[in-house]
């Protein structure tokens, strides 16, 4: 299964469900979240059997009008994909400010390995 798919049902009840893969459906209304693939280990065996899962390394980040409310979005982000035990999440990092200077949003963004 995608993984798109997977987070964007762990993430599908926030930000009045505005939640998209790589990048926002144009002139989206904020609060929204964009989830975006940046990598993550490849598991080799030996054997040369196809794994099911993989260790995929994704960027969410939570766009608003303001930096508190991409704060407070990016922390119920965070708790969500936390709690999704399907994922079997880790959390890379931190989150770090962003800010887009064509939108003048402000964003919260953070990386987690997920094992789906």
């Amino acid at each position: 299964m995608s993984v798109y798919t997977q987070i964007l049902e762990v993430l599908s009840g926030l930000a009045g469900g505005r939640v998209f893969p790589l990048v926002a459906d144009e002139g989206a209304e904020t609060p929204y979240i964009v989830v975006q693939r940046v990598g993550g280990p490849a598991i080799n065996f030996l054997t040369g059997e196809i794994p099911e899962k993989e260790i995929r390394r994704v960027q969410v980040t939570a766009w608003a009008k303001t930096v508190l409310e991409a704060e407070a979005v990016g922390k119920e982000v965070a708790d969500s994909i936390r709690s999704a035990s399907t994922l079997q999440p880790e959390v890379v990092g931190g989150a770090v400010d962003d800010y887009d200077s064509t939108t003048k949003y402000r964003g919260s963004r953070q990386e987690f390995y997920l094992f789906c």
